[in-house]
């Protein structure tokens, strides 16, 4: 790709603003679409290097609209869906159609699996899961297991255990342990969503978040966690299916200490409501527990494994952490998030993803470039026993 690659990044809600100022600021060529204009505006004002933000008009729902952003984009562009994950496959068809590459920061799912032949006959790049958790848990995973595996400690039949926590949480501690940024319609519907993990070398079923929360101890501080969709996927994913001695594989969800005593009445409605009850739910939570203009926000990440001999005894052991802390325009969330969707990108410039649909970066070295790029952007990254 050329310097002339424009980037197309669709929606200028809560979590672009950072990795779209940024990727602006460094590398022009950068248009913003949206419904309205006025918050694009706001981040247009704090692009600096003497480049300048593009401000387009998008409603997808509107086809004057869409064809006029067909119009603007060119083959070889790249198109970057920030949007909610069911309009991701709108936007990938568009992408198809002229001839576009595409970044978004959502899992992989059957609406775009369903691309991967179609974007490989035309050599472009559907890339996914490249945002915060799916995204930076990853590059960490990665990084993990090749730095195990470079150690001669895998394929040993030792015992192996991975885990990986990750949740955003207000900044200052309070009775009810969390706070929403948008609709806790979704946050209620997970609660019971089925999970799948490796307790115990066998693999364990939780039917509801709140029958399997433990304690997770990082740095000192203590959280709650619990197994979070179907983390079984991500054994293969991650190149640990050959290990025998695989005793914990989960991937999960982090909240602050107390969250499960403080959610108890929650649980309990949530348990037996009907979508209208939820959604009378939500619209209480929203009201009482929203982040106020300008609350700082918060994100942890852990990801760890550790080896074990025969006789229990740490013979490998290392995690990567991040804990940040934000407000405003660049939350910890919106900065995790969209300054992963910018380093994706400039990966796409560079040629770096074969044609096809992606779930996420795989390439280790590939993942400490990221990390670094993160580094220099201002995030702060924990690594313990082991070299980035």
């Amino acid at each position: 790709m050329t310097d002339s690659t424009h980037i197309h990044w669709i929606g200028a809600g809560l979590a672009s603003g950072p990795g779209l100022v940024a990727l602006a600021s460094e590398l022009g060529n950068v248009t913003v679409w949206d419904m309205t204009d006025a918050r694009a505006k706001m981040l247009a004002g704090h692009v600096s290097g003497g480049n300048k933000l593009g401000i387009g008009k998008l409603d997808l729902g509107d086809d004057a609209s869409v064809a006029a952003f067909k119009g603007q984009i060119k083959s070889g562009d790249i198109v970057v869906s920030m949007l909610p994950a069911t309009l991701h496959a709108t936007v990938a068809e568009i992408a198809l159609e002229v001839g576009a590459n595409l970044v978004t920061s959502s899992y992989v799912d059957d609406a775009m699996r369903a691309f991967d032949a179609a974007a490989k006959d035309k050599g472009l790049a559907f890339v996914n899961e490249v945002g915060l958790d799916p995204g930076i848990d990853h590059l960490f995973a990665h990084i993990l297991v090749d730095a195990a595996r470079k150690a001669g400690v895998l394929g040993k039949g030792h015992t192996v255990a991975f885990v990986s926590h990750c949740g955003g949480i207000p900044a200052e501690k309070t009775d009810f342990t969390y706070k929403f940024s948008w609709t806790p319609f979704g946050v209620l519907k997970a609660l019971k969503n089925q999970a799948r993990s490796i307790e115990g070398g066998a693999e364990k079923v939780t039917e509801k978040a709140w029958e399997a929360v433990s304690e997770l101890d990082i740095a000192g501080e203590t959280f709650e966690v619990y197994p979070n969709r179907n983390s079984l996927p991500y054994v293969e994913e991650y190149g640990l299916e050959g290990e025998t001695g695989l005793e914990t594989f989960v991937r999960g969800t982090l909240r602050q200490a107390g969250w499960k005593k403080a959610w108890a009445d929650i649980f309990t409605k949530v348990e037996t409501a009907d979508m209208d009850s939820l959604k009378a739910m939500s619209e209480q939570l929203w009201q009482d527990y929203s982040y106020a203009d300008g609350e700082e926000d918060r994100v942890v990440l852990y990801v760890a494994l550790t080896v074990k001999d025969e006789s229990g005894k740490d013979i490998w052991s290392a995690a990567l952490a991040l804990d940040e802390v934000g407000s405003g325009w660049q939350t910890a969330m919106a900065r995790t998030v969209s300054l992963t969707v910018a380093q994706a990108i400039k990966a796409v410039r560079r040629g770096f993803f074969t044609p096809g649909v992606h779930a996420g970066l795989t390439d280790p070295m590939e993942a400490k470039k990221w990390l670094h790029g993160l580094m220099d952007a201002g995030i702060s990254i924990r690594a313990d026993n082991i070299d980035l």
